[in-house]
C-alpha cells in the first residue's frame, strides 16, 4: 500500500490520534482525506485536500451513508475510541462495556463491510484498525476497554483472511499510552501520536499486519511470547497495590 497519492478516510479526526493521522496523511502526499466525526465542524486541519464528513460510527445509517459519499477511497483507517476507565466489575461496568464495544469492536465491523466493496472496486487497498496492547490482557483499572480492543484484534484478524483475496491488506496498530486527551490523566510515560502515525504508515507500505507502534507494544509482546506469568503477576500487584491505597485512605 502505497501512501502517496491514496485516498483516505479517518474516522474521529476532529483531535487526537485521528487528528494526527490527517496530518501524517498529508505530509506523506496523500491525494484526498475524508476526515470524519460527529461534528465535522470541529475538523481542524486546514488543507484543499481535507474533506470534512459527518459520521458517527456507532450509527449504522452514519456509516452507510459515508460509504455512499467516499466511493473514491483507498484507504480505511479505524481510529475512534472511547476509554471510560472501568474495572470489569465497577458500577458502571455494563454501561461502559457497552460504550466500548460499540465503539471498538461493532462500528469497526459496521465499517468493514459497508467499505469492503469500495475498497474492491479501488484496487483493494488497505484498512488500518487501531488497536492497543491493552488488546493483549486484562488491565484491572480499564478491563472494559481491554475487552474490547480484544474483539477488535479478532475481528482484524478475521477481515484479514476474508478480505485477502480482493487484495486489501488489514493491519492493526498496537501502541500503549498516547500522548492525547484521552489518556490526560495518565502519568505514566504516553507516545506522541506523530510516532504512533508515522510507525503505522511506515508499517503499512511495507505489508506489515501487525504494526508496533512503541516500545510498549515491543515489550508487551515479548512478555507474553516468552509466558503470560510474569505479566499477569505485573497486573496482580497493580490491582493489589490499588486496593492497599484505597483501604489506606478510607474513613
Amino acid at each position: 500500500m502505497k501512501i502517496r497519492d491514496c485516498v483516505a478516510l479517518v474516522t474521529g479526526s476532529n483531535r487526537g490520534l485521528g487528528l494526527a493521522y490527517c496530518e501524517g496523511l498529508l505530509l506523506a502526499g496523500a491525494a484526498k482525506i475524508y476526515a470524519a466525526a460527529r461534528d465535522p465542524s470541529k475538523i481542524r486541519v486546514r488543507d484543499s485536500r481535507v474533506v470534512p464528513i459527518a459520521l458517527d460510527v456507532t450509527s449504522v445509517a452514519d456509516v452507510i451513508s459515508a460509504a455512499h459519499s467516499c466511493q473514491d477511497i483507498s484507504l480505511l483507517i479505524n481510529n475512534a475510541g472511547v476509554l471510560r476507565n472501568s474495572p470489569m466489575l465497577g458500577l458502571d461496568a455494563e454501561v461502559a462495556a457497552r460504550q466500548e464495544m460499540e465503539t471498538h469492536y461493532f462500528a469497526v465491523l459496521s465499517m468493514a463491510q459497508r467499505f469492503a466493496p469500495v475498497l474492491a472496486a479501488n484496487g483493494g487497498g488497505a484498512i488500518v484498525n487501531v488497536l492497543s496492547v491493552a488488546s493483549w490482557f486484562a488491565s484491572p483499572l480499564i478491563a472494559t476497554y481491554c475487552a474490547s480492543k480484544a474483539a477488535a484484534e479478532i475481528l482484524t484478524d478475521a477481515i484479514r483472511i476474508q478480505l485477502r483475496s480482493q487484495g486489501t491488506h488489514v493491519a492493526g496498530v498496537y501502541a500503549g499510552y498516547i500522548d492525547t486527551d484521552m489518556s490526560a490523566h495518565v502519568t505514566q510515560p504516553k507516545t506522541s501520536p506523530s510516532q504512533v502515525v508515522d510507525r503505522s504508515l511506515a508499517g503499512l507500505e511495507s505489508g506489515a499486519d501487525r504494526i508496533f507502534a512503541d516500545d510498549s507494544a515491543v515489550y508487551v509482546d515479548q512478555k507474553i511470547r516468552t509466558g503470560r506469568g510474569a505479566l499477569d503477576a505485573e497486573l496482580l500487584q497493580i490491582w493489589d497495590d490499588l486496593q492497599s491505597q484505597r483501604r489506606s485512605i478510607a474513613p
